[in-house]
């Protein structure tokens, strides 16, 4: 049914403030929402899907294409909107910029010229400084800067031999090509170069693609790069597809990789957008928003202050940075510091996050000890666990797939999880929320789901056999070629067994001897686990209190005045916290950072916790 837009109200929440009213009413032309930290992008997006939907502005069967940069983020804001809109989650597609690229290579392969075309069951292979230094090595080409070369094949139009490069410079590009397409694998940059040519020399694909999605959203759009950009814009520009692009150039932290250095001014320039900033805060209480403006000042001076809209809800400091003199000293005390707060109650370990420049394995291995020693179980989710970072396997498609049977299988009474199976059941066989007999279906394959699970289980113990056969169980019982038609990301036989394999290996890993399935699921998730990572596999998280550890001139050799992506990359770490942010610093690892430290002011005060 129809909402009237006058009529129309945001789902699930009390109101949006008035810029993001602005913005979500702005149907006609694109816009760029400039949202920064804890503005609730997500939010936003998921209230505009739902208003775009419900009152009819994107009318059947057109659907709203939303394109994140994370899986986490995709997932994330898909679920939103199914919560705010449950009949028209059907019409909102909800992937990563990745996902959309590869989905539409795998759709279209056959349509590639030969040469350029990879075969049906390739390998996605991550390019980087490694790969790339090889390539060049075996090449007589030592000379050639790697991120030259990583640059020319990301940004070089197909077919190479028009590229307007050097003529050295192109033969090296074709060359790998036509070495990585032998081997039976692409890397994402090769695929952006592929669906620009299909969507260039392809009319009828770009003319579907205009048919289907009239409204398109870009999430984080700060992080698009030069060739990104280039597929938006040659899929949609000069259309009448309405884009709406959400980010912040103060969280711009994938320069490294080739983030756009004035993103939004170009889509303004290409599609004639408006600019729309919003200004709440809604993560952070006023005193670490009052922090979070001074390190935005110092990246943009004429950045409007956030209004805070949280609560503090902790006594005593809420920023601080703890100094010492030697490590066994900074280790101790944070160990102590973790387990007291815990023991004092009101917080769970996995809301407070140990953050790290870089070297995640080896702090880990530094402060794992004196952190088991006061009690406290650290996981490191930048660990690699069957060929997958942990972090990564947890935001895979088939792992928030197989939790909740899992969890039903593992407890009697678990609403929650009897509450997921049913709807992704819902999500698999297409049942609309409208479709009593539908539903009725769904809720007794629940109930099926669950006692069969259990009763696998009961007859089971956690071995690694039965980990492994239990995964396959679960798979075969919900439907292996279901899953994967309903996750496009999971089309090919690599996909899917790499998923499959990264999940086994972790549910294994988190084994307890003599521990029951749901102890096994809970360390499988990080609940009762202190989370260590680095400060740019925070982006997009939120934590009560985040520690970082090593405020010093070597763990943050790269923290210089004139380097932004780094100032920015702090930024984005500061404001993941809710309720506190402290600091580390040990004068056995390294130097002040005066400049920043003059930047912070009084705001965080620096606390000697040992003999300096």
């Amino acid at each position: 049914m129809r909402v009237p837009r006058e009529g129309w109200r945001p789902q699930g929440i009390a109101d949006l403030e008035d810029r993001a009213w602005e913005a979500l009413r702005e149907t006609e032309r694109s816009v760029c929402v400039v949202a920064g930290a804890g503005a609730g992008k997500s939010e936003f997006l998921a209230q505009k899907a739902a208003y775009l939907l419900q009152t009819g502005i994107c009318s059947p069967p057109r659907k709203i294409l939303a394109i994140s940069f994370k899986r986490d983020a995709a997932k994330n804001l898909g679920e939103r909107l199914n919560r705010r809109c449950p009949t028209e989650g059907h019409r909102f597609a909800s992937v990563t910029f990745d996902g959309f690229t590869k989905g539409l290579i795998d759709q279209f392969r056959s349509a590639l010229p030969a040469g350029y075309r990879p075969p049906l069951e390739y390998q996605v292979l991550l390019a980087g400084r490694d790969h790339f230094s090889d390539f060049l090595a075996r090449h007589d080409a030592e000379d050639v800067n790697w991120e030259v070369f990583d640059k020319a094949v990301a940004n070089g139009q197909l077919p190479i031999d028009t590229a307007p490069t050097p003529a050295r410079l192109r033969r090296l590009v074709a060359t790998y090509w036509q070495e990585v397409i032998g081997a039976g694998s692409v890397s994402f940059q090769m695929i952006n170069r592929m669906v620009e040519w299909l969507l260039r020399e392809r009319a009828d694909i770009r003319k579907a693609l205009l048919a289907t999605y009239p409204f398109v959203f870009l999430d984080e759009f700060q992080d698009t790069t030069d060739a990104q950009f280039e597929v938006v814009l040659r899929a949609f520009g000069g259309s009448r597809t309405v884009l709406t692009a959400v980010g912040d150039d103060k969280q711009r932290i994938m320069g490294w990789a080739g983030a756009m250095d004035d993103g939004f001014g170009r889509l303004m320039q290409s599609f004639a957008a408006r600019k729309i900033s919003l200004l709440s805060n809604w993560r952070s209480h006023a005193e670490l928003v009052a922090v979070q403006h001074l390190i935005a000042r110092h990246i943009d001076p004429d950045v409007e202050p956030a209004v805070p809209r949280r609560d503090r809800q902790v006594d005593g400091d809420v920023s601080a940075i703890w100094q010492f003199r030697e490590r066994d000293a900074e280790v101790t005390f944070l160990a102590g510091w973790i387990a007291e707060e815990l023991d004092r109650g009101g917080i769970e370990p996995e809301h407070i996050a140990i953050l790290v420049r870089n070297l995640a394995d080896r702090v880990e291995n530094e402060i794992r000890p004196a952190l088991a020693a006061a009690g406290v179980s650290l996981r490191n989710v930048a660990r690699m666990v069957g060929g997958m970072a942990i972090q990564d396997i947890l935001s895979e498609d088939l792992t928030r797939l197989l939790l909740p049977f899992l969890r039903l299988g593992s407890q009697r009474r678990n609403p929650k999880a009897w509450s997921d199976v049913q709807q992704i059941l819902q999500s698999l066989h297409a049942v609309s929320p409208l479709d009593e007999v539908g539903l009725r279906r769904a809720k007794a394959a629940a109930d099926e789901a669950g006692r069969a699970i259990r009763r696998y289980m009961v007859e089971t113990q956690v071995r690694r056999a039965d980990i492994v056969a239990l995964v396959q169980f679960v798979i075969g019982l919900v439907g292996e070629e279901r899953i994967r038609q309903s996750n496009p990301v999971y089309k090919r036989n690599a996909d899917f067994a790499r998923a499959r394999g990264g999940f086994a290996a972790l549910l294994e890993e988190s084994r307890i001897p003599g521990g029951t399935w749901t102890e096994v699921l809970d360390r499988f998730e990080g609940i009762g686990q202190v989370p260590l990572m680095t400060v740019h596999k925070s982006k997009g998280l939120e934590f009560h209190t985040i520690v970082f550890f090593g405020l010093d001139d070597r763990s943050w050799w790269s923290l210089r005045p004139g380097n932004g992506d780094e100032i920015k990359s702090f930024f984005v770490a500061f404001s993941r916290a809710e309720q506190r942010a402290f600091f580390t610093c040990c004068a056995e690892r390294g130097g002040r950072i005066a400049w920043l430290e003059r930047i912070l002011g009084d705001a965080v005060p620096r606390m000697v916790r040992g003999a300096v």
